[in-house]
């Protein structure tokens, strides 16, 4: 299955790589990327493997891990949490929630102080208390990284202050945002709030589309004076007669708070305006049922173990026509998701993207007649 699914997000890139065919807005950063959530494909990006220094673009995952202890019912959000000295200490000059060593507060009150108020002191606090420490912690994030293939990423910290062996890039911070969207949207939510008020203060979300655009729901930004300027962004609006459709911008390294609002802004529009993204084909959905030879059935259905959905230039869509590929003969035994042929969709006699086929159910040998029967017909063939 994983080799099944490598194929398909390769067999993607095919169309990524057709999708510039409308030119790429200049965005003023180091580097960028723009992710349709939807259909899992990069529409266009900049130097998107280069590392960089992610300051508190940190903090997304570590609200991921700590997403997935409340997952684990290993916390709850009304856990009550102890304030450590070294959590209440984080570097005095950084972003903070005011947390207190005096005062318990919640798990729930520290995530939005994480996600809202980008507290450093609150990011300390939950490693501890999901982990016992922060080192723990940080190990966890680094697992987590790893099963999501954030192959050029690692957490020396939990808050994303400097660290030569704090970084990723702007791939692996789109995969980051995208799998909090996916694995925990009933917490993701926390994203959209605009202010949050703890110990009397009242601090505003930094990310400011939140108030310029409406489709927007998320997700953080960071900064550094060695980082610049940075923010992951993520809005749905909608998709035609298809529901809706959600990208993630991530712009790294401008030079300053209203740079990367303007340019954020900038790559969702241009994304959303210029490119439909378009079912093709249902999970489970034959595409057509070909022969089985030497088989207990005599054909199989062969089509996709999941939806397939594809981002492509706005008019595109329409000229697209299937072109099925298959390794025939088709001879048992056949497992299920083994796979047997490709799909392509091409557009004006071109291939835009290719797409893995496989059968959709197994298919066992027939009797040794059957088997004998068969083989006397493929050698008359």
């Amino acid at each position: 299955m994983k080799k099944l699914l490598a194929a398909v997000a390769a067999s993607l890139l095919m169309a990524s790589a057709s999708a510039q065919t409308v030119p790429a807005p200049t965005i003023a950063a180091k580097s960028w990327l723009l992710l349709d959530a939807t259909s899992g494909q990069v529409i266009a990006a900049q130097d998107p493997d280069a590392r960089i220094e992610p300051a508190s673009l940190t903090k997304v995952m570590t609200a991921y891990v700590t997403f997935a202890a409340l997952r684990d019912k290993r916390l709850t959000l009304d856990t009550m949490v102890n304030v450590s000295v070294r959590a209440w200490k984080v570097d005095a000059s950084s972003s903070k929630m005011f947390i207190d060593p005096k005062v318990p507060v919640s798990v729930n009150d520290l995530l939005h102080g994480l996600m809202i108020q980008s507290g450093n002191d609150a990011a300390v606090a939950l490693a501890e208390a999901v982990a016992g420490d922060e080192g723990t912690f940080v190990t966890l994030m680094n697992r987590e990284s790893q099963r999501l293939g954030l192959k050029n990423t690692r957490w020396a910290n939990p808050h994303g202050l400097p660290d030569a062996n704090n970084y990723s890039t702007a791939r692996d911070l789109s995969l980051m945002a995208a799998a909090v969207i996916r694995d925990f949207p009933e917490f993701y939510k926390i994203d959209s709030i605009k202010q949050f008020t703890y110990n009397k203060i009242t601090q505003q979300n930094r990310n400011r589309l939140l108030w310029l655009d409406p489709s927007v729901d998320g997700m953080k930004t960071g900064h550094t004076a060695s980082s610049g300027y940075s923010m992951i962004a993520s809005a749905r609006r909608p998709n035609g007669n298809a529901g809706e459709r959600r990208l993630i911008s991530v712009v790294l390294g401008t030079a300053s708070d209203g740079v990367r609002t303007q340019e954020s802004q900038k790559l969702l529009n241009w994304g959303f305006q210029n490119f439909d993204t378009v079912r093709l084909y249902s999970k489970g959905q034959a595409v057509a049922t070909p022969p089985v030879w030497k088989g207990s059935a005599a054909d199989v259905k062969i089509g996709f173990t999941r939806d397939v959905l594809v981002t492509v230039p706005k008019g595109v869509a329409g000229k697209m026509k299937p072109v099925l590929e298959r390794k025939d003969p088709l001879v048992a035994p056949l497992a299920r998701n083994a796979q047997v042929g490709t799909l392509k969709m091409m557009v004006d006699g071109k291939p835009l993207l290719a797409l893995p086929v496989v059968t959709l159910d197994e298919v066992q040998e027939a009797s040794i007649f059957g088997r004998a029967w068969d083989s006397m017909r493929l050698w008359m063939q």
